[in-house]
């Protein structure tokens, strides 16, 4: 097993693709010690062979089954000596399409994942944040979780929960010297933009972002993000102009955003 020797660390939820295969990367450049996380196997092996077998630890994880959280925690630990300086809450999916045509079990499993999967995150690693000096909690939320958006209603739902999660936490946990915050990125192109009502539907999300002409930021802006989480002194991180827009406009003219958002939004069936 590899061991950190003494270098930083940070545990990766949905490290096999996406914003979390990006940080994990942006992470072992500048030197740290990566826990790779994820359902995907086949793709943990690809982004271990990138960052360096010496310089990570991989895991099968579904972030909703506390076993296996305690199980990569105690193989983590080994390999940390005990020590967690940021955990990367980043495993999320989503749907798109209007709430009734979106299956109940796919919405529970948007809440199972984003939101439970989250906390367990939170249990699971306490015992290595709390002993380790000006440790932190990163969660993944999204700009959709200051902003409501049409066709996202319950992924908007979930990263609202994330961000006032974050937000509770950090007043929790600052006396036991523990940061949270969070990471709001704007459409990144990673593969959840390939949400559909369904996993395997054939309309995308990514299809209705193409046709309105949508701004989608690249994954490596979202890693940056995810450093600065991770280091700076704010509570929630932006991806990208239209993120830190999107969040001031909510913030200072709610009636401005919603007027814009209805004239975006698709026609309906009646």
């Amino acid at each position: 097993m590899a061991q950190a020797n003494q270098r930083k660390s940070i545990f990766v939820t949905g490290a096999a693709s996406g914003i979390g295969a990006a940080t994990a990367k942006h992470f072992a450049d500048k030197g740290w010690f990566v826990g790779l996380y994820d359902i995907d196997e086949a793709g943990l092996s690809g982004i271990a062979q990138d960052i360096g077998a010496q310089n990570c630890i991989c895991g099968h994880l579904d972030v909703r089954d506390r076993t296996q959280w305690a199980s990569a925690m105690e193989g983590f630990s080994q390999a940390t000596a005990g020590q967690m300086h940021v955990l990367f809450n980043n495993a999320g999916i989503g749907r798109h399409g209007w709430f009734e045509d979106i299956a109940p079990e796919e919405s529970d499993a948007i809440i199972d994942i984003n939101v439970k999967g989250v906390i367990n995150g939170v249990y699971a690693a306490l015992p290595l944040l709390k002993p380790t000096k000006g440790a932190r909690i990163v969660n993944v939320a999204s700009t959709a979780g200051f902003a409501g958006a049409p066709q996202l209603a319950v992924y908007v739902a979930s990263k609202f929960a994330v961000r006032g999660l974050t937000e509770a936490l950090e007043l929790e946990l600052e006396p036991l010297d523990v940061k949270v915050t969070s990471l709001a990125p704007w459409f990144v192109d990673t593969p959840i933009l390939d949400m559909g009502q369904t996993k395997n539907a054939n309309h995308k999300m990514s299809d209705n972002l193409e046709e309105s002409g949508v701004e989608i930021y690249p994954v490596s802006l979202a890693a940056q993000g995810a450093w600065d989480a991770a280091t700076g002194t704010k509570t929630h991180y932006g991806v990208g102009k239209l993120s830190n827009q999107t969040r001031f406009l909510s913030r200072y003219f709610p009636g401005f955003m919603k007027r814009r958002t209805r004239k975006s939004m698709p026609p309906r069936d009646a």
